[in-house]
């Protein structure tokens, strides 16, 4: 890889439009002095980086559930998935990915499947690391149901600077592992509810990297091995 790609990324279409804003403000604070300018220029920087959409390269095995954001693993435990997806009211192990402002925030689906259900929930902007923001933030919830009939959920939750969820897919449509699905603007959380008696091969504080980094094994019986995925965002 050469130098220029290690540093400058791809920019998802959805950030266009506020780099343009940002870029603007900044052509403003320059008129009124420079220093503000220079202040200008490094967050409309931030903006750029902030939707950068780099390339991955999704881990091909069979099986595999991958991390659908970049971020930090801050929640392991049991929960039941959103009442709105149709899923059956049971428990199931829920993986939280907590993504800072400096995360790269497009989604990327964490198995292959088709889309059987999305459902947009309007809520409060609680911290997206505390427990409580995956019940009362606003979210959008995805199940995935995958070729051997399982379903998979994945939760889009907005955090306390996020305000706005995007979801690019529809009920019907068909997932590859590792394609992106959606974004989150400015700091949020995505959550993964495993099959019944799927066992996380993760641990808290490990970071993720989306479309790459190996959340949970379907075909293990039990845990075997960590896999981590190198960031390249």
């Amino acid at each position: 890889m050469n130098m220029i790609g290690t540093f400058i990324k791809p920019m998802h279409p959805e950030g266009r439009k506020f780099v343009a804003i940002f870029a603007a403000v900044t052509f403003g604070l320059f008129l009124l002095t420079p220093i503000l300018g220079w202040i200008g220029v490094g967050l409309t920087v931030w903006c750029y980086y902030f939707f950068r959409d780099p390339e991955r390269v999704t881990p091909a095995r069979p099986g595999l559930v991958v991390s659908p954001a970049d971020g930090v693993i801050s929640l392991i435990e049991p929960a039941i998935p959103p009442a709105e997806l149709g899923l059956p009211d049971v428990p199931l192990t829920r993986v939280s990915v907590f993504m800072s402002v400096f995360n790269c925030h497009v989604n990327r689906a964490p198995v292959a499947g088709e889309v059987t259900a999305v459902a947009y929930r309007p809520g409060k902007f609680f911290n997206a690391s505390l427990d409580k923001a995956s019940a009362d933030n606003e979210r959008n919830s995805l199940a995935i149901r995958m070729e051997d009939g399982r379903d998979l959920a994945v939760v889009q939750i907005a955090g306390l600077v996020a305000r706005r969820i995007v979801c690019f897919v529809k009920p019907g449509a068909h997932l590859d592992r590792g394609t992106r699905f959606g974004l989150i603007r400015f700091g949020s959380r995505l959550d993964v509810y495993l099959p019944e008696g799927v066992t996380p091969l993760v641990d808290l504080g490990q970071t993720m990297v989306a479309g790459e980094t190996v959340i949970a094994d379907l075909t293990a019986a039990a845990p075997t091995q960590t896999a981590a995925g190198v960031d390249n965002g």
